[in-house]
């Protein structure tokens, strides 16, 4: 089995890939990410491209990368991760009540001698709030928890109590569909797990 590298310094990521006993070496991109998408799809996936370019051509080995991005869509606009806590209030006080999308982009890149091989996709996961009060998001703001987390809320996290309801890839929202990614690595012909 060739070295698997997650060119992602988040732990959900992490943790999603060792949740499906996948063995793998963590290696984070650490370049400036740019988007110059405006559907946010593409967005993702250019994320993603990036992140896992930039390591895989790093390394010159026979080795699989796997480079993800997640971003959250709220009437066409992008919600990053917030850089201020009033920047955070302001996401969730956009977000309460209504649907938005979350994308998460992936590329995986594989070289085995001369062989190389890649593959990029997104995912997309509709996710529906509650309605929040002025005084539950402040208060869930200063808990800290949105501050590294595009759209300002983790729904893995205690951001769970505000979710009425979502429709697609639960691990997609966390950050990594790896159902999804499990199917298209199988395309490839590369095993992820022991």
């Amino acid at each position: 089995m060739k070295k698997i590298i997650l060119a992602s310094a988040s732990p959900r990521r992490r943790e999603l890939l060792e949740q499906i006993g996948a063995v793998f070496e963590v290696c984070p991109a650490k370049g400036e990410e740019k988007i110059t998408k405006a559907e946010p799809g593409e967005a993702a996936e250019e994320l993603s491209r990036g992140k896992c370019l930039e390591v895989f051509q790093s390394l010159d080995d026979d080795v699989t990368v796997i480079g993800a991005d997640t971003i959250v869509v709220l009437d066409g606009k992008i919600l990053g991760k917030p850089g201020s806590a009033d920047e955070a209030i302001q996401m969730l006080s956009t977000l309460r009540g209504r649907a938005h999308q979350v994308f998460t982009g992936v590329t995986v890149m594989s070289r085995e001698g001369e062989k190389v091989q890649s593959v990029t996709f997104h995912e997309s996961t509709q996710v529906i709030f509650y309605p929040m009060s002025d005084k539950e998001i402040e208060e869930y703001v200063w808990e800290g928890e949105p501050m590294d987390k595009a759209g300002a809320y983790g729904i893995q996290g205690k951001g769970a109590v505000f979710i009425r309801e979502i429709r697609g890839d639960y691990n997609n929202v966390v950050g990594l569909p790896v159902a999804r990614l499990y199917q298209e690595l199988k395309n490839m012909g590369i095993q992820i797990r022991e």
